[in-house]
């Protein structure tokens, strides 16, 4: 993964500026002044920095930065994206950020608006700047625990750790549940006796409701719907004037018909189907009639089911079935409560066994990575001997914890002293940009095959470098791009040789403007920057420039 291409808007001296970038290593040079520090400035705002109004171009309204990251290693950063309800990538990552002078800022990833949270989260995840700004992930504790790691080759180590601990703490909790106060414990006993009980009387069957509310609506309405049958009934068939008496009539006349006529026959049979129809249908009425015969103590009996039912669903699920399921937990939790003491001891036998097995895990977590410690510190001491700090000190340092961590039972801080005599103290207090840039390019150069960052971003970190160390800081340099994305803001033009690709930022004058450019150079034109850097166009300057470049 790389960072494909960066545009700015609006940011500084910069008014427009669209910047495709290659893999590999990238150096940006220009005087002093031109506006190379914008570019940093750009990464910071979509890092997740603060956006600061002042830094909008003079005359326009907003500023906007948007960077696309390329590749096919999505995998793990997709699942962040997901959990945090952005949109995943695909063979890209889109981070954009904007904001105006009237305050208000807006920030999105993959199209979707996002959080400075998450944008400082990738951010973490895609680059490291180092220079004059606070986000080096190097600093971090845990972070240099994971690159010892790395270097150490202890992730199954690791992964072995993390499972026997995160067994651990679940088996302590589900101890300190059970471990509840008595007075409390004995209170939820009783209450899921009183639940375990009212289900458990009730003898629900699953959908039983549905049955049960269609009888009790058939019994409560029985007096009407004898009634209305009833009528239907003597309608038909029972009064004087019944349909089916006048039938009778109208059937002896079809018959004279049909002997006139014949064809006539197929009405008559049709009336006469019709007749045994209504004949039957009054009979099935008269049955209905006598079955809805419901005694007063049988429509009771359903009312009192109905309402408990309905009892039973408003305090323990919305159907039958949630009701049920609830009994069945309620018993459950119930049988493990009564069985406490037992569970407790069962538990309390896991919990040693699996707190040994910890141990032994973290022992051997905690033996690889004090195997590697010293071979990282000795690798990193080497590489600062390269860049200048020949008689500065470096060290490893692993110190137990309190108490088992998530990552592991000890803690590393990684140790610094740039000068003979000063005592070792954390990377984090180191005060120099220029010498902390420096350590980090030492320690990036140890940990090249395993530090995943994909872009190492540094930024002018030449300060008080000149002769064969400038040449080492390109070679370093060169090489950390073999396996990441390098951009270099700097003024030796030993590094800006060792790049594979080399843009210029020049400041220029339009129409009463001031305007910040980025161009690359290449061939002649990049001898000449080559020279500039050297001290001037001359022709020793440019022989000399030719000859780094061919280095």
């Amino acid at each position: 993964m790389s960072l494909s291409l960066l545009r700015i808007k609006n940011l500084a001296l910069v008014e427009d500026l669209e910047w495709e970038l290659t893999p590999g290593f990238t150096a940006i040079t220009g005087e002093t002044g031109a506006g190379k520090s914008i570019i940093i400035g750009a990464l910071q705002l979509l890092l997740g920095e603060r956006a600061d109004k002042s830094l909008i171009r003079t005359g326009a309204e907003a500023c906007t930065v948007e960077a696309i990251f390329a590749g096919k290693d999505f995998a793990e950063l997709n699942t962040h994206l997901v959990e945090s309800g952005a949109e995943p990538c695909a063979d890209e990552l889109l981070l954009k950020r904007s904001f105006s002078l009237g305050g208000s800022t807006r920030q999105f990833v993959n199209g979707s608006p996002a959080t400075l949270a998450l944008l400082k989260n990738i951010g973490d995840e895609l680059v490291d700047l180092h220079g004059p700004h606070d986000h080096q992930s190097l600093l971090v504790p845990e972070r240099q625990l994971a690159l010892l790691d790395g270097f150490a080759h202890a992730e199954a180590a690791l992964a072995e750790y993390r499972q026997r601990f995160r067994h651990l703490q679940a088996l302590v909790a589900e101890e300190a549940a059970l471990s509840t106060a008595e007075s409390t414990r004995a209170q939820e006993l009783d209450l899921l006796r009183h639940q375990v009980n009212e289900i458990s009387a009730a003898q629900l069957q699953p959908n039983e409701d549905e049955q049960i509310h269609g009888s009790y609506r058939l019994a409560s309405n029985s007096r009407r719907l004898i009634e209305l049958s009833s009528t239907i009934s003597r309608q038909l068939s029972e009064s004087d004037d019944a349909i089916l008496n006048r039938l009778a009539e109208t059937q002896r006349l079809l018959r004279e018909l049909e002997k006139i006529d014949p064809d006539l026959a197929e009405v008559s049979e049709a009336h006469a189907a019709a007749v045994i129809e209504l004949t039957e249908i009054a009979r099935t009425l008269d049955r209905y009639a006598e079955k809805l015969d419901l005694d007063p103590e049988q429509l009771a009996q359903l009312e009192e089911r109905v309402t408990l039912l309905e009892t039973l669903k408003r305090k323990y699920g919305g159907s039958l079935a949630e009701v049920i399921a609830f009994g069945e937990r309620a018993a459950e939790r119930m049988q493990r409560i009564e069985g406490r003491d037992e569970e407790l001891q069962r538990l309390g036998a896991a919990i040693k066994e699996v707190r040994e097995a910890l141990d032994r895990a973290a022992a051997a977590l905690r033996k690889t990575r004090a195997t590697a410690a010293p071979k990282l510190a000795r690798n990193v001491r080497q590489n600062l001997a390269d860049l200048g700090f020949r008689q500065a000190e470096f060290d490893a340092k692993l110190s137990p914890n309190d108490e088992p961590k998530p990552g592991g039972t000890e803690t590393l801080e990684l140790l610094f002293s740039p000068n003979p005599g000063e005592p070792l103290k954390p990377l984090r207090t180191v005060a120099s940009s220029g010498e902390i840039s420096r350590v980090m390019l030492a320690i990036k150069s140890a940990l090249a095959m395993q530090d995943a960052i994909p872009l190492l971003v540094f930024d002018e970190i030449d300060a008080n470098v000149g002769g064969e160390i400038a040449n080492a800081v390109g070679a370093k340099m060169a090489k950390l791009a073999q396996k990441h994305q390098v951009l270099c803001i700097t003024h030796l033009p030993q590094v800006a040789a060792a790049a594979a690709v080399h843009f210029v930022v020049t400041k220029e004058v339009a129409h009463g403007r001031t305007f910040s450019e980025l161009r690359e150079v290449k061939g002649k034109a990049r001898e000449e920057e080559i020279a500039r850097m050297l001290g001037g166009r001359s022709d020793s300057a440019l022989q000399h420039a030719a000859s780094l470049l061919q280095k």
